[in-house]
């Protein structure tokens, strides 16, 4: 099948950083890592990165932590367990995951802390009977749950592709602030205007499902595509999950929603047992989804920051703590996301050692991912904010606000 016909007049005007056309290799690593020594603002601390990969190892032990701890939020939609290619239920969890992924941007709020600030009020659960004010990501997936149980069929492409079908009026609807809350989503009319474009190409180029555009993907792949493979098609033909900037007359890649969307339906459809094979990435070389990287967003540095994986400048710490704006793309900004993206890949590396050292014997590349590392930092963020958690066994850095950026990235 060929890419939508628009796509054929995209031309690429930025040359990579390095050369990154080897399939295995992301481009995201070899642009990222380029583009952290270039700017050379926030620097990775290799004494925090050593402390901070023994407490993650700890703590992913400790707590069980895996692909399938994905199931165990409340919100989340879930496969059929074991996997039933012919359940139709599974086809709506893809149609699901890829609306948030295409949606997973740009939550912060000038009203952080308050109740204020913008939340969709649901279910606390999606079994539960209990309601509550869900905000920042979890308002997002609030919002879709909510608009399923009304009958409103958001997740179809087909539907929010439609402006007659699902009028901007209704979207709007969809995403209806909590009483409580004097802001409305951000950045509301580019989700819309993404929504129309994704929606648009998965209806006339893959039969109207992310199903039909991961068979697609498969069938370019001989059945053996992995989770690198996935998202560099991902890249190809959604010019909105397209995270990529210039620097000095270079492209610096960041994929961020793009990653995470293979993320995502990697953890949702993770089967019970490592050993079995993964139904999303049959092939012989499975996902690998070592070859991924972290998703860097403004939550992620932050907890980086925080374990001392990451060290700030002076001069921007005092922009964070003034809330000075960092526009997308800006030199503090993308080092900021370049920066996260090589240093979780250290922590990656660092436990992958200590691991070999555990076992005495060579541990697989696999055995350890960026990916999971991310989603157990973004975990941790979270619950350092409201309170439930607190590290301990090793030095921490003053928590440093967020930087503030405003776009459509992350």
């Amino acid at each position: 099948m060929a890419p939508p016909a628009y796509l054929e007049t995209y031309n690429e005007k930025l040359t990579p950083l390095e050369d990154s056309q080897q399939a295995d290799q992301n481009p995201v690593v070899t642009t990222s890592k380029l583009a952290y020594k270039a700017i050379n603002i926030v620097q990775i601390n290799e004494e925090g990165v050593k402390d901070a990969a023994r407490h993650i190892r700890q703590s992913l032990l400790a707590e069980s932590y895996t692909p399938r701890t994905w199931r165990t939020h409340t919100l989340h939609i879930c496969p059929s367990d074991p996997y039933d290619a012919t359940d139709v239920h599974n086809k709506k969890v893809l149609d699901w995951i890829f609306l948030i992924s295409a949606l997973n941007f740009s939550f912060w709020s000038e009203k952080e802390g308050t109740p204020q600030r913008y939340g969709v009020e649901w279910r606390c659960g999606l079994n539960s009977e209990e309601r509550t004010v869900h905000t920042g990501y979890w308002s997002l997936v609030a919002a879709l749950d909510r608009a399923l149980e009304e009958n409103i069929p958001i997740i179809d492409p087909a539907f929010y592709a439609s402006k007659t079908t699902c009028p901007d009026a209704l979207i709007e609807h969809i995403f209806r602030q909590a009483a409580q809350s004097t802001e409305t989503i951000p950045l509301l009319h580019e989700r819309i205007k993404i929504m129309r474009e994704v929606g648009f190409i998965l209806t006339t180029s893959f039969g109207g499902s992310f199903q039909n555009f991961l068979t697609e993907f498969q069938r370019r792949h001989h059945g053996d595509g992995t989770a690198l493979d996935l998202a560099k098609m991902v890249i190809e033909i959604f010019p909105s999950f397209r995270d990529e900037f210039e620097y000095e007359g270079k492209k610096v890649c960041i994929w961020k929603r793009a990653q995470i969307l293979v993320a995502e339906t990697w953890a949702a459809f993770y089967p019970a047992s490592p050993t079995e094979v993964h139904p999303i990435f049959p092939g012989k070389r499975g996902p690998m989804i070592s070859k991924l990287t972290m998703f860097a967003d403004y939550r992620v540095p932050q907890i980086l920051h925080h374990l001392r994986i990451l060290s700030y400048p002076p001069s921007l710490i005092t922009k964070l703590e003034s809330g000075v704006y960092l526009p997308s793309g800006s030199k503090e900004e993308l080092s900021l996301r370049a920066a996260s993206i090589v240093a979780v890949e250290r922590v990656r590396k660092e436990i992958l050692g200590i691991m070999q050292a555990e076992s005495n014997a060579t541990v697989a590349d696999d055995s350890v991912s960026s990916v999971l590392i991310d989603f157990y930092l973004w975990d941790l963020a979270k619950k350092l904010e409201i309170g439930v958690e607190r590290i301990e066994g090793i030095e921490t850095a003053d928590m440093a606000p967020i930087h503030r950026t405003r776009s459509i990235w992350y």
